[in-house]
């Protein structure tokens, strides 16, 4: 069963894994194509059996969400099968819930991300279900913020489609306010908690190149920016232009409630891949080791709390840039920082595997969406488990939080 509403503290160390339910939009071969990630994982239809497999390897904490495109099929109008099977089959597992509302895809009657309207109907959304659902305390409202609106308004490719910096920072402005307001909702009905996820990049450079180094700061500041207005912290270099383009009526009510969030109930989620790593300038012409993919990270979350002084998680890990063979390597190496991290007394709180089986066309970011398996699943596709999920297992057995 799932724990009482005062003993669901957020683990000291979550392991956690996640269940991919991306459904953006795309053009593809001269129409819109409705990407879904659960049909083409078969997830649907073995919902259950894949939950078990997850409470099998000893882990709690899983992230999770239904699409809202199939809870609201018409404005206003839920339909709760879908959320009513996987809170049961959750509830029946012991696995601890993460409520994940919106995973890259609006309803077919939004526009898009660009256009604010979607964010009244999230915010009657996130109201219905706290209505239905009493017990989940863990959300995260939108799922990578930041990655949504570049993928959507700043490099053409889902959704919106559209491709220029402040088509980015109106999006972006959009999005946040959506996750700001949806997160409120949640603090007035419970005493509930912001479990980020966000893409996290990291920048490697050479020492003394001024040329890589400008680059390398453009990047952070522009990804930087999704944090800084949840957390109203002023932006920095490139990404100050923000506040002149995001509308003052969004960015006041953004300011307005960055300061209502109780800073308590906030983990946030850092998206860590080994893609997730560039070199910059003259560094670009060598290749990255996972040791230098890693000691890059490590860098980067140490500058990310100095600048935001919150506790923080890998809320998405995996090999994904690295081969099926290399899982573990990474899962080690990616740990040993953790561990650093936390022996010098900064908050981690905890790592998730993303996600629990594997995933499809993300070699072309979902753009050609035809079935090409992207294998970096604790499981393949036909449920066999890889070796990287016993390392899982037992990271999950050093962690019990049972």
């Amino acid at each position: 069963m799932l724990p009482t509403r005062s003993s669901m503290e957020f683990p000291d160390f979550a392991v956690a894994v996640g269940e991919e339910g991306s459904d953006p939009v795309v053009f593809h071969e001269g129409r819109l194509v409705r990407v879904d990630q659960y049909a083409s994982s078969g997830h649907y239809e073995l919902l259950e059996t894949d939950l078990k497999a997850v409470a099998d390897l000893g882990v709690t904490t899983w992230r999770y969400g239904m699409p809202w495109r199939l809870t609201e099929p018409e404005p206003g109008v839920y339909d709760w099968e879908l959320w009513d099977q996987a809170l049961a089959a959750c509830k029946n597992l012991g696995l601890n819930p993460i409520i994940d509302l919106l995973h890259f895809g609006l309803p077919d009657h939004y526009g898009g991300f660009c256009d604010g309207e979607f964010v009244q109907g999230f915010c009657h959304y996130v109201e219905a279900f706290l209505e239905r659902y009493s017990e989940p305390m863990w959300f995260t409202p939108v799922n990578e913020p930041g990655i949504t609106a570049l993928f959507s308004a700043a490099l053409g490719m889902w959704n919106d489609r559209k491709a220029t910096e402040d088509d980015y920072f109106v999006a972006l402005g959009n999005i946040t306010l959506a996750n700001l307001e949806a997160l409120s909702r949640i603090t007035e009905d419970r005493d509930g908690w912001w479990i980020g996820s966000e893409g996290f990049g990291c920048e490697v450079v050479e020492a003394g190149d001024a040329v890589g180094q400008q680059l390398g700061d453009n990047a952070r500041d522009l990804q930087q920016l999704v944090w800084d207005l949840h957390f109203g912290v002023e932006p920095r270099g490139v990404a100050k232009r923000a506040r002149q383009v995001i509308s003052p009526q969004v960015l006041n009510r953004i300011d307005e409630l960055a300061q209502l969030i109780p800073r308590s109930r906030i983990i946030a989620g850092h998206d860590l891949y080994p893609v997730s790593v560039t070199a910059y300038g003259k560094r670009s012409l060598r290749s990255l080791s996972i040791e230098d993919r890693v000691a890059a990270y490590d860098r980067s979350a140490r500058d990310w709390f100095d600048r935001y002084e919150l506790p923080f998680w890998v809320s998405e890990t995996s090999n994904l840039g690295l081969s099926v063979e290399e899982g573990p390597l990474w899962l080690e190496a990616l740990m040993a920082v953790l561990e650093d991290l936390l022996g010098d007394g900064l908050p981690v709180r905890g790592t998730c595997w993303y996600s629990r089986g594997d995933q499809f066309d993300w070699d072309t970011a979902l753009t050609v969406p035809i079935g090409k398996v992207t294998e970096v699943g604790l499981f393949t596709n036909e449920r066999v488990p890889r070796p990287v999920a016993q390392a899982f297992h037992e990271l999950a057995q050093r962690h019990d939080v049972r």
